[in-house]
C-alpha cells in the first residue's frame, strides 16, 4: 500500500505545481499579486515580478517533469527541496510581513495563514514520500484503480481545502446553500437572528469593536441561554473572529458580551465584560 501511495505523490506534487506556475505565468493578475507577496519586502519592488515569473517557471518545468513518465529519483529530489523552500517562505512572510498576500494558488489576495503553512507542510511530506517510489504513478493506478483514485482524490482535497485563495470556489458556494437550507434569519430558539444582531448593534460592546470588524454577520449559533454570533474581525494586523455572546432572556444591550479571537490559535486577543466561551467546532478562548 505504501508502495502505491509514494508512487502516486509525483502526480500530486506535479498538479499542484502546475497550476501554481499558471497563475504565476498567465495570469493577467500576476503583477498585482507579485506586488502584494512579501517578495516585496524580501527582494525589493523592482525585482519582486521578475522573481515571481522564474518561480513560475520553475514550478511549470518541475511540475511537467513530474507528471510525465519516467519517474525519476532527482525529480522528487527537486520537489523536497522547492516545497521545503515554500514552507520557509511563508514562515518567513508570516513572520516579517504579516499583511502580505500569499500568491500562492490565486491572484486573489490572501494572507498567509496556518491553513497555507499546512498546506505547504502536506506538499513537502509527499514530496519526500515522492521519494520512496519505486515506479510511476501511471502503473500504481493500473494495478489499483479504485485505491489509487482514492488517494489523489483525498490528497487533491486536502490541499484545496488548505487554500484560504480557492474558498471562493467551494466554500462560500457551501455557504450559501446552508442559508438557503437553515433560513439562518431565525435561529433553533425561535428567537429571530434579526431581533439578536438589532440587540448586539445597541450594545456598548459592538461599538467598542466595530472598528475591527470587516464582515456582517458570518456565522451564529445557540448553546443553553446564549446566542454566538461571529463576524470577521482583523485586530493589530491579525485575522481575527468577534464573537458575540447575546442573552435569549434578556432583551438589554448592556448584556452583550464580546471576545476578539485570533483565527490561526484560537486565542483570546480582546474580551469585553468577560464573555462566557464560545461554544463551538473551531473556536477555543483561552488566555494569551
Amino acid at each position: 500500500m505504501i508502495d502505491m501511495i509514494a508512487a502516486l505523490q509525483p502526480l500530486v506534487v506535479g498538479a499542484v505545481l502546475i497550476w501554481s506556475a499558471r497563475v504565476k505565468l498567465f495570469s493577467r493578475h500576476a503583477a498585482a499579486a507579485a506586488g502584494r507577496s512579501a517578495l516585496v519586502r524580501l527582494l525589493g519592488q523592482h525585482r519582486a515580478l521578475p522573481a515571481y515569473r522564474l518561480l513560475g517557471g520553475v514550478e511549470l518545468a518541475l511540475g511537467a517533469l513530474l507528471v510525465l513518465p519516467p519517474a525519476l529519483p532527482l525529480e522528487a529530489v527537486g520537489a523536497t527541496v522547492l516545497t521545503a523552500g515554500f514552507l520557509a517562505y511563508l514562515t518567513y512572510a508570516r513572520r516579517a510581513a504579516p499583511d502580505s498576500s500569499c500568491g500562492c494558488l490565486s491572484a486573489r489576495p490572501t494572507p498567509v495563514s496556518g491553513r497555507s503553512l499546512a498546506r505547504a507542510g502536506l506538499l513537502l511530506a509527499a514530496a519526500g514520500l515522492a521519494g520512496l517510489a519505486a515506479g510511476g504513478w501511471a502503473g500504481a493506478l493500473a494495478g489499483r484503480p479504485v485505491a489509487g483514485g482514492a488517494v489523489l482524490v483525498a490528497e487533491l482535497a486536502a490541499v484545496v481545502a488548505l487554500s484560504p485563495e480557492l474558498d471562493a470556489a467551494w466554500l462560500l458556494p457551501l455557504r450559501r446553500l446552508r442559508a438557503r437550507l437553515t433560513h439562518p434569519l431565525r435561529g433553533g430558539t425561535g428567537v429571530p437572528l434579526l431581533a439578536t444582531v438589532q440587540q448586539l448593534q445597541l450594545s456598548d460592546a459592538y461599538r467598542r469593536v466595530a472598528p475591527l470588524l470587516r464582515s456582517d454577520v458570518r456565522e451564529h449559533w445557540d448553546d443553553g441561554d446564549w446566542r454566538f454570533v461571529g463576524h470577521a474581525a482583523r485586530y493589530r494586523g491579525r485575522p481575527a473572529t468577534a464573537v458575540f455572546a447575546v442573552p435569549l432572556a434578556d432583551r438589554e444591550p448592556d448584556a452583550v458580551r464580546v471576545a476578539v479571537v485570533d483565527d490561526a490559535t484560537g486565542h483570546t486577543l480582546l474580551s469585553l465584560a468577560a464573555a462566557p466561551p464560545p461554544a463551538g467546532p473551531r473556536l477555543s478562548v483561552a488566555p494569551v
